[in-house]
């Protein structure tokens, strides 16, 4: 008889065959950035999330560099929004300080930012408006100027999320063109239209105004179509590609980790976050037991980076083994 059990007998066996592991090395950690001062106000939505002010963040980053955690994934809450989010490209704006402030004080983080415009447009969209949609060409030469924007403050990574077409050949053509052919792109590659990004509009004042993002955002139902988005920016020339949400998404993760030889990224998103939180905090599951497995679950399908909101937490369980 074929005893598949033998392997399973005692924890010290368990591990030495174990296929997947979570590491600390894995992860980054999205932080909320607001401008003004003494900010630090809790997420409702998000129990255990922060928007800070740039005066009240360093003790957040002090956390997230003793428990080693590599790398931060940084959202702007500017105090002023217009039609086009032109602070994205002020070089004087939030997500800029925040950049030239960590990278000064805290030189061993990696910076990735979040390149869109929906935190700092008075509509809510990710681009220019034209006949109540998004206007594509005429929102990626503002793509430009908000990563050039970025790579002068000295941004180590950027990660355009808005899911315009042709948005990573214009941003690799921006940067190399103005002295930054070394800043790589971790694109949102593969980003679904989904419900479970409700508490982030909480976090980054983002929801809009009018209707919603599924002109531009990826219909739920489509598997097919993540490999075609995936493949034009991989022509393209990004260096990471994400798939964003993780847990309903696996399938889309696997499919890019067996057809890209790139390294794959996958957000595990607020909503994924704050259900956890939810049912934990109601007794109805073990959420750290939760937590760890739904990250596995991400490693096993084939994720080489997972943001996440559990980061810290995450981080403390893994150093306590």
């Amino acid at each position: 008889m074929n005893r598949t059990r033998r392997l399973r007998k005692t924890e010290n066996i368990r591990r030495l065959v174990r296929e997947n592991k979570l590491t600390i090395d894995d992860l980054i950690y999205p932080l909320f950035i607001e401008e003004g001062e003494n900010i630090e106000t809790e997420i409702v939505s998000m129990p255990g999330i922060k928007r800070f002010s740039l005066d009240t963040i360093s003790k957040e980053l002090d956390e997230v560099v003793a428990l080693d955690i590599p790398a931060i994934l940084l959202f702007g809450i500017p105090s002023k929004k217009d039609d086009t989010g032109s602070e994205t490209w002020n070089d004087d704006g939030i997500m800029q300080k925040a950049v030239r402030f960590i990278k000064k004080n805290y030189p061993s983080l990696y910076v990735i930012t979040d390149v869109c415009f929906c935190e700092y447009t008075s509509h809510g969209h990710c681009g220019i408006i034209h006949d109540n949609d998004v206007d594509n060409d005429a929102t990626l030469p503002n793509i430009a100027k908000q990563v050039v924007s970025h790579a002068k403050a000295g941004v180590d990574m950027v990660a355009p999320s808005g899911m315009m077409d042709g948005m990573i050949e214009t941003i690799r053509e921006a940067l190399d063109n103005t002295g930054f052919p070394n800043i790589p792109i971790m694109s949102y590659a593969v980003k679904y239209s989904s419900a479970f990004y409700g508490p982030f509009r909480d976090a980054a004042d983002s929801a809009p105004t009018f209707g919603d993002r599924r002109t531009y955002q990826m219909d739920s139902s489509n598997r097919d179509e993540g490999l075609r988005e995936a493949t034009f920016d991989d022509r393209e020339g990004a260096d990471i590609l994400m798939v964003k949400p993780a847990l309903s998404y696996l399938d889309i993760i696997r499919d890019l980790k067996n057809n890209f030889d790139r390294p794959i990224a996958c957000y595990n998103v607020s909503g994924e976050y704050a259900m956890i939180k939810a049912a934990a905090a109601n007794g109805w599951i073990d959420g750290e037991r939760v937590m760890m497995e739904s990250l596995l679950s991400m490693k096993r399908a084939g994720a080489d980076i997972i943001i996440t909101y559990f980061a810290k937490e995450v981080a403390k369980v893994l150093l306590k083994k």
